[in-house]
């Protein structure tokens, strides 16, 4: 029986799959990982795929490669945290399309020009990260005071400073999976 078909006779079945999956890939089973990346390998391609079609950008295959390689990079990172903070409130697939997109973003960022508010291309990053200029800075300032000083700081570490939501988390107590929304949140007071 194929996974879709028995994610749709029996949820509860898939779940149990899910989790006995983990549980190798943690236990460190021989042949897990490779069960795990041949059943999630083609959900993220397909993500990062729907990611540069979805903001009209052409990514190039080789970029691609690279953000799928890095979202396995995600998945294994700190001793698999992603897969450790798994907690079975949705299916494996739903919790791993979130950590994909999540990565497949912040990489897409990277690759692509970030247009100003006025729509014009922004210098890119410098090396270490920030934003150079001092127009920028104060563009960027501006938005930022829209926020509350907990809200500015999270979108500071996020997007200014290129943090992981791990290190944010760290560094701000935040559990990991609220980083997110909150991110979203700051971002629409941003353009609001």
């Amino acid at each position: 029986m194929s996974d879709a078909t028995t994610e749709s006779a029996s949820p509860t079945a898939q779940a149990a799959d899910d989790a006995a999956l983990v549980r190798s890939c943690l236990a460190g089973e021989p042949g897990a990982w490779d069960r795990f990346l041949t059943r999630f390998g083609g959900l993220f391609a397909y993500v990062v795929r729907r990611i540069a079609e979805q903001r009209q950008v052409p990514w190039a295959a080789a970029d691609r490669d690279d953000a799928v390689a890095e979202i396995l990079l995600e998945c294994l990172r700190n001793d698999a945290a992603v897969l450790r903070a798994f907690a079975g409130r949705s299916s494996l697939s739903t919790y791993l399309t979130v950590v994909a997109r999540r990565v497949a973003v912040r990489g897409l960022l990277r690759t692509v020009p970030v247009l100003r508010l006025d729509g014009q291309p922004r210098q890119p990053a410098a090396p270490d990260g920030h934003l150079a200029g001092a127009e920028h800075r104060a563009e960027i300032e501006t938005l930022l005071g829209r926020l509350a000083p907990d809200e500015a700081r999270l979108v500071r570490l996020h997007h200014l400073e290129a943090r992981s939501y791990d290190e944010i988390s760290r560094l701000t107590g935040m559990p990991l999976n609220s980083i997110g929304p909150a991110l979203s949140r700051a971002r629409q007071k941003m353009r609001g």
